[in-house]
């Protein structure tokens, strides 16, 4: 569906790429902006028409979440993790659940981020334990973010119950619930030094209790993280719109060149992540590629600039910090090794 494409280019260019310097020296998203990427029908983009969504193609996907990523980081850091609730929505056997929420999150009426950091890790740092009627989380949930802007929260932890298991029989916990205070959740603000407007905040929880009636799923991790391999792909966006949006810019600071020699390599990194989703072995250097082409075209964009780059609020200053937000946004291990493989080797 082309038309997808078309819209979130309008949004880009009408809305985000405008302000997109005042979002970021005011850490403030304007609200128009979530109401423009749900006025576009660009919130339903993860299920399909059977679900109320747009039955748009993953590669028209990944092409609207890079051209806002190249418009507005900030926000597109915030809106594109709504994608990771409706795909659990759409997915899970809790029909009421979904009856209750799919539709609204479809439309954007009802906007949603995800916690899953906490899960991942070996050890977790986020822990389930059954409790009668529903769960009890108890840890660390490292990276949320939306926090204030998003109204449901899909949260994942490490069912206590199976601790000593391996992946193919240890069980992740997903639970949707509000996006709000509750008893046992102490919220800390973080200080990012790209998209800080997106309200990233860490949770610390002892004693939260989740009923039954908002699981959307529990899955092993062995699956779970299966299920994580496609937005691996999906958040090689960023760093692939920051380049992109570099690369325009050293064309308009009168280099062409320069400008022709990003946009080829922006191709070829596009076309080993899209490899990587075929071959998961290929995934992690090609996510290292991206974010090392990022800040390789951020760098070009301060030459080509100029004393412009550092003095005042040119592009290239927040273009710069975003580069290297990527480096560490959604970031794995085996994605760090490549990039300290690669970067020191240039």
């Amino acid at each position: 569906m082309g038309d997808v494409l078309d819209r979130a280019r309008v949004v880009a260019a009408e809305v985000l790429l405008p302000a997109a310097d005042e979002v970021d020296a005011t850490a403030t998203i304007p609200e128009g902006h979530f109401r423009a990427l749900a006025d576009a029908g660009l919130y339903g983009l993860a299920t399909g028409s059977d679900l109320g969504g747009p039955d748009v193609s993953f590669e028209d996907f990944l092409g609207v979440v890079e051209t806002l990523a190249g418009a507005c980081l900030t926000t597109t850091f915030t809106w594109m993790q709504h994608h990771g609730v409706v795909r659990g929505l759409a997915g899970t056997t809790n029909a009421a659940l979904r009856e209750r929420h799919l539709a609204d999150a479809v439309r954007g009426t009802t906007r949603c981020g995800v916690a899953f950091a906490g899960a991942i890790p070996q050890p977790p740092k986020l822990w389930a334990t059954r409790v009668d009627g529903g769960w009890r989380l108890d840890g660390v949930a490292p990276l949320v973010t939306g926090w204030g802007l998003v109204d449901l929260l899909l949260v994942s932890a490490r069912d206590a119950a199976t601790a000593d298991a391996d992946d193919d029989h240890a069980r992740v916990v997903s639970v949707l619930v509000p996006a709000r205070a509750a008893a046992g959740v102490t919220v800390h603000p973080l200080d990012l030094a790209a998209a800080n407007g997106s309200r990233t905040v860490r949770l610390d929880v002892d004693g939260w209790s989740v009923g039954d009636d908002a699981v959307v799923a529990t899955p092993t991790r062995a699956e779970f993280l299966a299920g994580q391999h496609a937005s691996a792909r999906v958040n090689g966006c960023l760093a692939l719109g920051v380049a992109g949006r570099c690369a325009a810019l050293v064309e308009d600071a009168g280099e062409p060149g320069a400008a022709e020699a990003l946009r080829k390599a922006l191709g070829a990194v596009r076309d080993d992540l899209d490899a990587g989703l075929a071959d998961a072995g290929r995934m992690p250097a090609a996510r290292a590629a991206a974010s090392e082409l990022a800040v390789r075209a951020a760098a070009t964009l301060t030459v080509a600039v100029g004393s412009r780059a550092i003095v005042g609020r040119h592009p290239a200053r927040r273009l710069a910090r975003e580069a290297a937000f990527t480096l560490v946004a959604a970031g794995r291990p085996e994605i760090r090794a490549e990039l300290l493989g690669a970067l020191p080797a240039g």
